[in-house]
Parts: C-alpha cells; sequence; structure tokens
C-alpha cells in the first residue's frame, strides 16, 4: 500500500514574526512634496541638500509626516529651506543657434502662438522715465505711451541693466503701443510687400509681415509686454549692433535677424551682450529682431512651453 505524501508535509514551519519584525520585511512608501520656486525674474531656484555627498542641486522638497497634506508638507519644507543660500537657473528657451536657418524661427504668425490663452493677470502699466532708464525718444507720441511697459517688465529692465558690464548701459526705444497704432504698422508694412510682390497670396504677404510686425490680435507690444531695445555706452552713444534698430529685413539684407551670419565681430560681441542680459533676467528675444524682447505674452509662453500668457492686450489709463 502506497501513501501519498504532499511536499508541503516536508517544509518546515516558519517562525511568527513579531509586529516589528514584519514591518520592517515590507516596502516603505513616504509621500513627499517638492516644489518650484522662482525669483523675480523668473529663475528657478535649486537648493544643495546637506544630506547628500555629490554635491547635487535639487528642487526643495522632502517627506510628508504621517498624516500631512502635500500642500501642507511642501509649506512647512520651504520654511525650513534656507532659500537665501539657493542657486538660480535661467529657465530653457527655444532659440536658434547661428547655424540654423533663418526659416527655421517661430514667427508672431504661427497658429501656436495665437492658440496659447491669455490669463490677465491685471499687472498695471508703468513709466519707464520715472526710474532712471536711458530712453531714446524716436518713438514718443503725444501721450507718452511708448515708455510704458507691465510693472513685471520693468523690474527685469533693471536686473538686465544691471548683468552689462561697466560703460555699458541699455538705451529704451519702445514699449507698450496702443491697438491702433499696431494694426497701422502691420498694415502699412504688409501693404509695402505686396506692391513689392504682387503676386504674393494674403497667406503669403501676412507671414512676411509678420518678421518685421507682430500681427494686432497677438503683439506683445500692445500687451505692454516687449520692450525694443539697443545698446550705449556711458556717454549715451549708441554702440555698433550690426544694422540700425527697425530695420527691415529688406533694408538691412536680412542683419536684423538675432543671429544673422553678415555681421562683423564688434556687431556680433555687442548682439551677445545685450542677449546674455535680457535673456537672463527673463525676456524672450524675437528672432528676426535683435532689439525686440518680451516675457509673459504668448510668443514668450510658446517658447517657454507655459500652458498661458499672463498679458493680454491693455488699454493706457
Amino acid at each position: 500500500m502506497t501513501s501519498s505524501v504532499s511536499p508541503s508535509d516536508h517544509v518546515a514551519p516558519k517562525a511568527a514574526l513579531s509586529d516589528a519584525q514584519y514591518a520592517a520585511s515590507r516596502h516603505t512608501v513616504w509621500l513627499s512634496a517638492a516644489a518650484i520656486v522662482t525669483d523675480q525674474v523668473g529663475r528657478v531656484l535649486l537648493v544643495n541638500p546637506t544630506y547628500r555627498e555629490d554635491d547635487r542641486w535639487l528642487l526643495p522638497g522632502g517627506a510628508a509626516e504621517p498624516g500631512e497634506h502635500p500642500l501642507d508638507a511642501i509649506a512647512r519644507i520651504l520654511r525650513e529651506t534656507d532659500l537665501a543660500s539657493a542657486s538660480p537657473i535661467s529657465p530653457p528657451q527655444c532659440k536658434p543657434s547661428q547655424g540654423d536657418s533663418m526659416n527655421s524661427l517661430v514667427l508672431m504668425s504661427d497658429p501656436r502662438v495665437a492658440a496659447i490663452p491669455v490669463r490677465e493677470c491685471q499687472e498695471p502699466l508703468v513709466d519707464v522715465r520715472d526710474h532712471s532708464f536711458r530712453v531714446d525718444p524716436r518713438k514718443q507720441d503725444p501721450l507718452g505711451a511708448f515708455a510704458h511697459v507691465r510693472e513685471g517688465v520693468l523690474a527685469r529692465l533693471e536686473h538686465a541693466r544691471s548683468l552689462l558690464p561697466a560703460g555699458t548701459d541699455l538705451l529704451f526705444i519702445e514699449g507698450y503701443r496702443p491697438l491702433s497704432l499696431q494694426q497701422r504698422y502691420f498694415t502699412e508694412y504688409r501693404d509695402e510687400l505686396g506692391a513689392a510682390h504682387p503676386g504674393w497670396t494674403a497667406e503669403q504677404l501676412h507671414q512676411a509681415a509678420s518678421r518685421y510686425v507682430s500681427p494686432p490680435e497677438i503683439a506683445p507690444h500692445s500687451a505692454g509686454a516687449a520692450v525694443d531695445v539697443t545698446l550705449v555706452d556711458q556717454d549715451g552713444h549708441e554702440l555698433d549692433l550690426g544694422t540700425r534698430v527697425n530695420a527691415s529685413p529688406e533694408e538691412s539684407e536680412g542683419a536684423c535677424f538675432t543671429h544673422a551670419p553678415n555681421l562683423s565681430d564688434h556687431a556680433r560681441h555687442h548682439r551677445t551682450l545685450l542677449l546674455s542680459a535680457m535673456e537672463n533676467a527673463g525676456f524672450t528675444n524675437y528672432g528676426t529682431e535683435f532689439w525686440h524682447f518680451s516675457v509673459a505674452d504668448r510668443y514668450d509662453a510658446l517658447m517657454r512651453q507655459e500652458p498661458h500668457a499672463r498679458y493680454g492686450p491693455i488699454e493706457l489709463p
């Protein structure tokens, strides 16, 4: 007579685990929270945690305490974090390199720009002439609209000035532009192109015109979000940046493009100074105009892959 024995009959029974041993044998899950903190010009602040040995910089954050909501946790962690010793990094921007084709630039007429929604932050317009800026009168209008920008734009301009080398300063040329004036500029340039190229379609004319003048419906100047600036020496004389400010692509033979190849070393050096200071202060350059910079408008939001713009069309009080 044979008997059937189950393999489990030969397995020694396991000793019961204590509560502490059982807890130690299980995977541990921690709820943690982190935050993106920016300074006044939009640069992300990173912290160097003292418990790391690899000198790695991280977003401020950490583990939540038992029963603590993640929002409460990050608020507590930020209070405990020494942000004074944080290091700022500039957000990445989509900008062409010198070797890129001019055709790779994102124009203001690109449908992706108009598709960016605006969540107006209601920041007021302020006059840069009240803040010791060098202001050129070439775009002056009876109401002084040209010298106005949003408060946040002014703060970034002040920061950009501080980043320039000694003996070099910003020359402010134009900021806010009423929508009616923007419409006139765009229409005049589009008609000028139409006269020179009678065979072009309306779409071709619209796209070509937007290289030099923003379409009114999305114009950063009419949102108080854009500035036209160049560099001057300590005596107020304009530096050579390759072509005059507001030169069209036709007039300048393309030298108005920020990364145009037909520049002298001297002009390219000055452009690099301007571009570096403005971008490190949080601005986005429009690649067809070395002098044009904007922030928090639809174009800037697209370049930074932001979900919405903070500045939309605004009227001067």
